[in-house]
């Protein structure tokens, strides 16, 4: 029987494997221009925000967590004129998501219910941190499904 640290490993490490996935998945069809198109006004690019995710991944998981010493700028994240390739992009995206799982791994079981601080942050352990980051996660995937579908129904 598997103890509630593995379970918790597993679940998570699954359910970020399953998200990442799917971001590939939604993101395979789209040329490097619709990947940085904003079809509406308001809003983003799915490209920003596969850049908004990889920074929030790499500052509350990365730097908060696993100590890795990432330095995020935030507001780039939605503004990024350079716009680098949809696979550099992606590719920068995997990395964070291997960083998560490694992180979450390496956790003992006392690990997760430690003290949790970050800047915007209201988690009070890192469990709860990365509950947070995995909703937050599936939360602009929808998002992202939305702007498939316009980039689609666009061409």
């Amino acid at each position: 029987m598997a103890d509630l640290k593995d379970t918790m490993t597993a679940g998570f490490e699954a359910r970020y494997k399953e998200l990442a996935g799917r971001v590939r998945e939604l993101a395979a069809p789209l040329s490097d221009q619709q990947f940085w198109t904003k079809p509406f006004p308001f809003g983003n690019s799915f490209g920003h925000l596969v850049l908004h995710l990889t920074g929030n991944l790499n500052y509350y998981i990365g730097a908060q967590i696993a100590q890795t010493g990432y330095v995020r700028d935030r507001p780039r994240e939605f503004t990024e004129t350079a716009k680098p390739p949809k696979a550099e992009t992606l590719k920068k995206f995997d990395d964070a998501i291997e960083l998560v799982l490694r992180t979450i791994g390496s956790q003992s079981p006392d690990d997760w219910s430690k003290p949790y601080t970050g800047a915007g942050s209201d988690a009070r352990d890192r469990f709860d941190m990365v509950l947070q980051c995995a909703s937050h996660l599936d939360h602009h995937l929808g998002q992202m499904i939305y702007l498939g579908f316009e980039s689609k129904r666009n061409t």
